[in-house]
């Protein structure tokens, strides 16, 4: 039986920005005038669901928060899905098999008409997929793969980004029907947290890192990709954690958890309580909306703007207690 901390339902927010059509890697990408559109902002009267089971089995963590989840359906669309391989290291470094598994599981099971694995990473692409051995999963499960680095671009770009000349995304992202993303709970040695919000990363090609890794405002420009697509399903893989360190190396905890959302600020800040809970030194207690990948997703509205907005769900006893302590934890900032 479901828990709710409140009653509120969510409402999805829609997307924002505006794309102008680029051909080629070698193409100078040039500033686009913001539309002159008012846009809701998401964060003024919404409630973010987040589904939070306490957990170690991976494929029956996802399996529960997907069914307590409310999400539009899947069936007969062509559902993307980005996970998390910017490396192959083992979890959290990148996404473990089991999550990836039974979250293509379970989307074939609500009727998908087609699935792809779309992926940009740090490492030789095709040695991360084999080395994961997804190729093998792909046929078993029947998916497709794609590098996102090899898809056609689009440049996002709108006033007031800390990007130069905005950034390219992949036209497989820019016109996906159906985006589902999954993510790891850690921290990250310089961006401080990555889950949800940071995932945006691994979608913009590699040309992009050097201006990323080497500006004073990489938290602000990680948020500001957000602006350029809309998951509509986040699930979030939160059995084992880097709680100092990351992305690819770290100090492992157990936080033993996997959590599902529609709301990237609402998870990412779950997210950072339970790293808070689990005795992370690179997060305050009482700091969660002021660190700068969220305060920057805030001012964005790419989803709700305080915790007191954020409501779990909750399948048994041990997961609803766990979701109340993280609750509060949340309240203190």
């Amino acid at each position: 039986m479901k828990n709710n901390l409140n009653r509120r339902e969510f409402i999805i927010k829609t997307a924002l920005g505006s794309f102008a059509l680029v051909r080629g890697f070698n193409k100078k990408l040039f500033p686009i005038p913001l539309i002159e559109e008012k846009v809701e902002k998401m964060s003024s009267k919404s409630i973010a669901k987040i589904a939070l089971h306490k957990t170690t089995d991976r494929k029956y963590g996802v399996k529960t928060v997907m069914k307590l989840m409310e999400y539009p359906s899947m069936k007969n669309k062509h559902v993307i899905v980005k996970p998390n391989f910017n490396t192959s290291d083992p979890a959290p470094a990148s996404t473990h098999n089991d999550t990836l598994s039974q979250l293509i599981t379970e989307i074939k099971n609500r009727k998908a008409s087609e699935i792809t694995l779309a992926e940009r990473t740090y490492q030789p692409f095709d040695e991360v997929i084999a080395e994961k051995n997804i190729q093998e999963m792909s046929k078993a499960l029947g998916f497709n793969i794609q590098n996102l680095d090899l898809d056609e671009y689009t440049v996002f770009n709108r006033d007031g980004l800390h990007w130069e000349n905005g950034f390219r995304v992949p036209n497989i992202i820019n016109n996906a029907e159906y985006l589902v993303s999954t993510c790891c709970l850690k921290t990250h040695f310089k961006g401080v947290i990555t889950m949800s919000l940071k995932l945006s990363v691994g979608i913009i090609p590699t040309l992009h890192m050097k201006e990323l890794h080497s500006s004073k405002n990489i938290n602000s420009m990680i948020a500001e990709i957000n602006l350029a697509y809309e998951p509509i399903l986040i699930v979030m893989d939160g059995v084992k954690t880097f709680i100092s360190g990351g992305p690819s190396r770290g100090t492992v905890a157990d936080g033993n958890v996997v959590l599902a959302g529609t709301d990237r600020i609402a998870l990412d800040a779950v997210g950072t309580a339970i790293l808070i809970e689990l005795g992370t030194d690179k997060i305050k207690r009482g700091n969660i909306f002021e660190l700068e990948q969220i305060r920057r997703a805030v001012e964005l509205g790419i989803g709700i703007d305080n915790p007191d907005k954020i409501e779990f769900v909750t399948a048994n006893d041990e997961s609803h207690e766990y979701a109340q302590k993280i609750k509060t934890i949340l309240m203190d900032g």
